[in-house]
């Protein structure tokens, strides 16, 4: 599951046993070996399917982590770029890893935050977020969905892609539900909470949050990744529009 850089079974166990913030910090030397970091595959669609609507004067990435999606917005926004995470192992990391910004490109600004009480006014145009919706409960997505709203300009973007959940029944549906079955058991007997589910950041659930939170809903299909049997994309980029 990780290269031989990655973590060990028992760095992982360590981890899981932690809070989700602190399981970050012990895992941040090591969080580039995982399959956890998003690929470069889905970073680059991203950026691709953003480069028409550009360029942005400054962007957000939004639980940031080791700073892969500072990437994309390096290449779209040619003023500003802030990454901000609520861990300071993965924000150490990120700053080591993005510290000589490629010719033209913005220096990044990193802040340390949680995204449920983002400590920004409207300073942006573009906010992205990678992977990271699963750390979220539902009952949390309208602070995080609002402090993203306040953060952006008027007109400004809110974009992440989101896949396709597995047909019901098959491998990968049973391997997500056995996760977050095992995940809800470790939080009812275990403490502090570490908080990571596959099956609870549901496209209709979200657009809806989205919308109350003051975004049009804007979805289009990475075709990059193909088409379900049914013709649903594998992948879509949700995007809120601040009014």
């Amino acid at each position: 599951m990780s290269s031989p850089h990655g973590p060990t079974l028992r760095e992982l166990a360590t981890q899981a046993l932690s809070s989700t913030q602190a399981g970050y910090d012990l895992l941040a030397p090591k969080f580039d070996h995982t399959p956890y970091r998003t690929s470069d595959r889905v970073l680059g669609a991203v950026t691709e399917a953003l480069r028409p609507c550009g360029p942005f004067r400054s962007g957000l990435d939004v639980c940031c982590g080791t700073g892969a999606g500072v990437g994309v917005l390096r290449e779209l926004c040619h003023e500003r770029v802030t990454g901000t995470d609520f861990s300071a192992g993965m924000l150490d990391r990120a700053r080591a890893a993005h510290a000589d910004a490629p010719d033209g490109a913005p220096e990044v600004h990193w802040v340390r935050a949680d995204a449920r009480a983002l400590p920004f006014g409207p300073a942006f145009d573009l906010a992205v977020s990678f992977g990271a919706f699963g750390h979220f409960l539902p009952s949390e997505r309208p602070d995080l969905f609002a402090g993203v709203h306040r953060a952006l300009r008027p007109g400004g973007r809110f974009v992440f892609p989101l896949p396709a959940p597995p047909p019901v029944g098959s491998r990968p549906y049973w391997e997500l539900w056995a996760f977050d079955a095992a995940m809800r058991v470790r939080n009812l007997v275990w403490r502090p909470p570490f908080t990571m589910y596959y099956r609870t950041f549901r496209l209709t659930d979200v657009v809806g949050d989205l919308t109350r939170a003051g975004f049009r809903v804007e979805l289009s299909a990475l075709e990059e990744f193909g088409r379900r049997p049914d013709g649903a994309p594998q992948c879509r980029l949700v995007t809120g529009v601040r009014a």
